[in-house]
């Protein structure tokens, strides 16, 4: 499971859709699937904001590159897109923000007390992004949910936290 190569290899595999050509099939059976959030109105009010996956890897090495070469594809597109690695249980692995054809990943809390602070500070900036809601403030709301959701992101599981703290070391 603990797959990481050393040093990073380019991956020479197809991801995603082909210019002119069929899209690439994703193996279900591979463990790592690298995830986008999906943010719609619709799916928040509803409770189906789960992520939706982009394409499954078989190393992280090869997950955290597809982020990668994900993000030079949104380009210079000012918002950013939130993406996820997660493992065959659904746990998070690793998380950033895809923006201006980058990744910044979010480093994982190191034990269950960061994690617990995090998740206090996550809860009290959504507050706030509701009164910001309710004082016609859309912008700042919009800002403070994409700051919670950044700190959320840092909220990997216990499996993967050293794992995925190393990995950020290598990739540094």
């Amino acid at each position: 499971m603990f797959d990481l190569p050393l040093p990073f290899q380019p991956s020479l595999r197809l991801m995603g859709p082909v210019a002119n050509g069929p899209t690439v099939a994703s193996d279900p059976r591979l463990p790592f699937a690298l995830t986008r959030m999906h943010r719609t109105p619709a799916a928040l009010m509803s409770g189906t904001a789960a992520p939706v996956v982009v394409e499954r890897f078989a190393t992280l090495a090869d997950a955290m590159q597809g982020a990668c070469e994900l993000a030079e594809d949104y380009g210079l597109d000012p918002a950013p897109q939130l993406l996820a690695i997660l493992d065959c249980d659904q746990r998070l692995v690793l998380a950033g923000a895809a923006s201006h054809g980058a990744v910044a990943w979010c480093h994982p809390v190191a034990n269950a007390l960061e994690a617990r602070a995090v998740v206090t500070e996550a809860v009290q900036l959504r507050a706030q992004a509701g009164r910001a809601t309710d004082w016609h403030e859309p912008e700042l709301a919009q800002r403070l949910r994409h700051r919670a959701d950044l700190l959320d992101a840092r909220l990997v599981d216990p499996l993967w936290r050293a794992f995925a703290a190393r990995a950020l070391q290598i990739a540094a």
